[in-house]
């Protein structure tokens, strides 16, 4: 029988922020100049499956490459991993690069997925339970960003890895990549490592494609944040009075993704009214794109160093393992 234990909740219970929160983020996101908010309203139950969707569009090259790259190089990246790991995987989703892994690690201790949706988790949790039926699975309901407590190991493990695959460092802004780095240091301990997908700079052409499939299924993304807050707090968007525009600013290096108003309008936010003009946008999202020097620049503000880079035979995608820069030292 698999060692599965019951999910285990973060420290602040933050599985589903409160509904006040979100009124409150929507509130401060929508008073502010240009309008933001955060991109974390995508992934409720329809924005995950959405998601999961994405992945599968033939524009969207970074799952495509980054499973080809698993593929190939499971077996190496593994040897580097060592044996007796805790693997601690952040926003874990449906576990396809994860299930790649954990085929080739030697004695893993335990596999730790923290993820902020409940049902994405159980059914991942399920299948790997089916797959790995001697692996210890540990599930976390939390959102990796905020401070939460890992759940204690079966045994001691000769390192914890915090793996980050996806990309989704990218969908942080430098200072807030920096801080989330030095989170999964803390969380790594001074034996540990983080095991993490990079997109790297590319054709912007190419790019652009993957945030603006011919099929339509990021728009569909990018619009149910409008249809969770009027779920949620009873906001009153008209989601066809809204684009999605998806641009590469190469200046920048990222993608920027906004909500733009077709027209004149006043959408209800809790008591208050907020109000568009035609062509005003809510900035949802950024993706930032980097060369392997950028990364390793990016790292190091975090005090980590990067021992080794995988990528695709095109280059267009990476996987990379940091440990601590004073670690390397001695």
């Amino acid at each position: 029988m698999s060692s599965v234990q019951p999910c285990t909740v973060g420290d602040d219970d933050d599985r589903r922020p409160p509904l006040d929160e979100i009124l409150a983020v929507a509130r401060r996101g929508l008073a502010l100049k240009p309008k933001r908010l955060p991109s974390w309203l995508f992934y409720d139950e329809r924005g995950s499956a959405l998601f999961e969707e994405i992945c599968e569009q033939p524009e969207y090259y970074l799952t495509r490459c980054e499973i080809a790259l698993m593929n190939e190089h499971a077996g190496s990246i593994a040897d580097s991993l060592g044996s007796e790991v805790r693997l601690v995987e952040y926003g874990s989703g449906s576990g396809v690069k994860t299930r790649i892994l954990l085929r080739h690690l030697h004695q893993p201790v335990s596999y730790v997925p923290v993820e902020i949706s409940p049902e994405p988790l159980r059914r991942s949790v399920q299948q790997l339970a089916e797959e790995f039926p001697g692996l210890p699975l540990q599930p976390l309901c939390a959102d990796f960003s905020k401070p939460f407590r890992l759940p204690i190991p079966p045994r001691a493990p000769r390192r914890t890895v915090v793996y980050f695959p996806g990309s989704t460092i990218g969908n942080f802004e430098a200072h807030d990549s920096v801080e989330l780095l030095r989170k999964m240091r803390n969380e790594m301990g001074d034996a540990g490592g983080i095991l993490i997908g990079v997109d790297l700079k590319k054709e912007p052409a190419l790019i652009e494609a993957a945030y603006n499939d011919a099929a339509g299924v990021t728009a569909k993304f990018t619009l149910n944040m409008l249809a969770r807050l009027n779920r949620e707090i009873g906001s009153d968007f008209e989601l066809a009075a809204f684009a999605h525009r998806a641009h590469y600013n190469p200046m920048a290096g990222r993608i920027e993704t906004h909500l733009v108003s077709r027209c004149e309008q006043q959408v209800k936010i809790g008591r208050n009214k907020v109000g568009f003009r035609p062509g005003e946008a809510i900035q949802v999202e950024y993706s930032c794109k980097y060369s392997l020097a950028e990364f390793a620049a990016l790292a190091e503000k975090a005090g980590l160093a990067v021992l080794r880079v995988w990528t695709d035979p095109q280059r267009m995608f990476s996987v990379q393992y940091l440990e601590r820069a004073t670690a390397l030292a001695h």
